[in-house]
């Protein structure tokens, strides 16, 4: 299959050790050897640490989104190292990014951070799955699915098993939009999937082996489309 793995920089760097690194660059490097994979990491705790700080020095929005793209491809850079095969595109247009996903895809591991201001990772690994026409776009986030409330504050809400485009886009609406706080998933992002049709799956991934078996269809997340 042709996948997409949008993996949360909160997973990365909440241990920040080669360890917690190697137990996600182990997953991915046992898909790559059925599937052709595109990674795009985001910048986690870290990112939200260095735009909180640059929020009070006087940044704007767009340079918070600046200082939160960096963050991602610091991540993504460091990831790279330690894959059998991996291919490290870096900072530059999102649009010249793609091009250089489309030469290296299927060859490669790809992996991906942030590009254009204003967007998001999730944005950018929704672009990369329509650019590839993949099957499948996993998020990967320290959340186990959608829930009909932030399961974090309340011990009652309910999982989503699978959900329209059009029920997914009406929650993730709900939640914030500003730099950092694409909380669960990016606003612009669930439009675009819904717009090209995209297959997502929403897991948790304390545990990397969950992204292993959302590619086999076992996993406890949610399904979108």
């Amino acid at each position: 299959m042709k996948i997409v793995i949008s993996l949360g920089g909160s997973l990365l760097t909440k241990e920040l050790s080669s360890q917690n690194f190697k137990k996600y660059i182990s997953a991915i490097n046992q898909l790559s050897k059925n599937h052709k994979l595109i990674v795009v990491i985001g910048g986690g705790k870290v990112c939200r640490d260095y735009q909180k700080i640059a929020k009070e020095l006087g940044a704007k929005n767009d340079e918070q989104d600046f200082i939160g793209i960096m963050t991602t491809h610091l991540n993504a850079a460091t990831f790279s190292f330690g894959l059998d095969n991996g291919y490290l595109v870096k900072w530059k247009k999102l649009q010249d990014a793609t091009e250089e996903v489309k030469k290296y895809f299927g060859k490669k591991i790809v992996v991906c951070g942030g590009y254009d201001i204003g967007t998001s990772s999730d944005y950018d690994a929704a672009c990369f799955a329509k650019l590839v026409n993949a099957d499948l776009l996993i998020n990967v986030s320290n959340v186990g699915g959608v829930y009909s409330r932030d399961p974090k504050l309340d011990v009652d809400a309910k999982r989503f098993e699978r959900l329209t485009y059009d029920e997914f886009l009406k929650i993730i609406g709900k939640n914030p939009q500003s730099p950092g706080e694409y909380r669960l998933f990016d606003l612009n992002a669930a439009k675009l999937i819904r717009k090209y049709k995209i297959k997502t799956i929403l897991i948790d991934g304390n545990n990397p082996d969950e992204i292993i078996r959302a590619v086999a269809g076992q996993h406890n997340g949610t399904v979108v489309g």
